[in-house]
């Protein structure tokens, strides 16, 4: 094998996780009121894990009865932190306008009961019916980074709905240890790049609704 072609080969291997710190920082800078007021006025991308679910899917008798292929579902406190997400949105006047959500039940069940519209599911955020699972093409990866890069329509806030390792493999200093339900928030640049600027779990949009 040549001298260049496995310089080729390497740059390849390491070019994932190149893309993802030329994407985003991990110094997140907004939080409480000033995140708040960030959100309101538009152009963030939030990027987050759905609602906490079981690691397995339910008994055929457990399922949700539109559940109907039986797949991960939310439990109670998944339901309840994704109503009270939607909840805060609305009382917070955060202005959501494109939804983009993982094709799986859990993730929609977090859209639907956050009270969401507009939302758009998509095979790339999804799980490939396999939970938890990673990619080892990185193909996923790199589709999430383009996404999160993208400013949304003026004065609304674009909301990604997906799973851990989807998140873990495009930006892997950020995502590593993300909780279910968990955010994270970007400021696409415009030029092809993003900062985040913060990380809010689940149960904190309540509290931010309640503090403004």
């Amino acid at each position: 094998m040549s001298t260049r072609l496995r310089c080729r080969q390497r740059l390849l291997l390491v070019l994932p996780t190149l893309l993802a710190l030329c994407a985003a920082t991990s110094a997140p800078s907004l939080a409480g009121k000033d995140l708040t007021a960030a959100l309101q006025r538009g152009g963030y991308v939030i990027l987050m894990r759905h609602a906490s679910s079981p690691g397995t899917p339910p008994a055929p008798a457990q399922a949700d009865r539109d559940n109907l292929l039986h797949e991960r579902q939310l439990d109670d406190a998944g339901r309840a932190s994704a109503r009270a997400m939607g909840a805060a949105f609305h009382h917070l006047r955060i202005p959501i306008g494109q939804v983009l959500c993982s094709p799986t039940y859990r993730a929609l069940e977090t859209a639907r009961l956050a009270d969401l519209v507009s939302v758009q599911p998509y095979e790339q955020l999804g799980d490939a019916g396999q939970s938890m699972t990673a990619d080892p093409s990185g193909t996923r990866g790199a589709w999430l980074r383009g996404k999160v890069t993208q400013s949304p329509q003026p004065g609304t806030d674009a909301l990604i709905i997906t799973h851990a390792p989807n998140i873990r493999e495009a930006f892997p200093a950020e995502g590593a240890d993300l909780a279910d339900g968990e955010a994270l928030i970007f400021r696409p640049d415009g030029h092809g790049g993003a900062t985040a600027v913060a990380r809010v779990k689940i149960q904190d949009w309540p509290r931010l609704s309640a503090a403004s």
